[in-house]
């Protein structure tokens, strides 16, 4: 029984290294969906010709289709966009913490725009008086948000892109690709990074 019981340890004991390995999805992914595309679900390395930032390729984003847009003459669509980096940040005006995070998306709006980086909001409501548009014109107003708001009162954005959380931060590449997700406040200097690596890349 002793070489038995010795055997299943280890077995046991590797099957949870082996979980917590390099392997490991990226920490604030939430829970793979099953249905999802296989592409999503098995990460590879991005391709590029030149320069390639060491980030995870976590397959092809999911198209916006929200039609009311506020800071934007135009609705934005993920294919008009290839070329440019995106950074999607699911909000919504009531959220404290949301609120706190918008700083930094102001200040890496201003200073990457140039530079190829596009900033969308998209804001789907918790509470009912945040599913009004004049409530959310205000906010905009009021916390001085520059940038693209999609107003996703049907939640279509936010659940193609499986969110769970507010604020939840996804960054698309070039290619349309998703590479980098962050959810809460928090890992700025971690996330600005990444903005700059996927800037860098062809």
């Amino acid at each position: 029984m002793r070489w038995m019981t010795l055997m299943l340890t280890t077995i046991f004991l590797g099957a949870c290294a082996g979980s917590i390995g390099p392997q490991a999805k990226p920490i604030g992914f939430p829970p793979p969906d099953e249905s999802a595309a296989p592409d999503r679900l098995n990460p590879t390395p991005a391709i590029s010709a030149g320069y390639r930032a060491d980030l995870l390729d976590l397959g092809e984003a999911p198209e916006l289709k929200n039609e009311v847009w506020l800071n934007t003459d135009r609705p934005l669509r993920l294919t008009d966009l290839r070329g440019k980096v995106v950074l999607l940040d699911m909000w919504t005006f009531g959220c404290i913490n949301c609120r706190n995070v918008i700083p930094s998306l102001r200040d890496w709006h201003t200073k990457y725009a140039a530079q190829g980086l596009v900033v969308i909001g998209n804001h789907f409501p918790e509470f009912d008086y945040e599913r009004d548009l004049d409530n959310l014109k205000d906010a905009l107003q009021r916390l001085d948000v520059p940038y693209a708001v999609a107003q996703d009162n049907d939640g279509g954005t936010w659940q193609a892109y499986r969110t769970r959380y507010w604020p939840s931060l996804f960054l698309i590449d070039k290619q349309g690709h998703l590479r980098y997700t962050h959810i809460g406040e928090g890992a700025y200097a971690e996330t600005e990074k990444a903005i700059r690596d996927l800037l860098k890349e062809d």
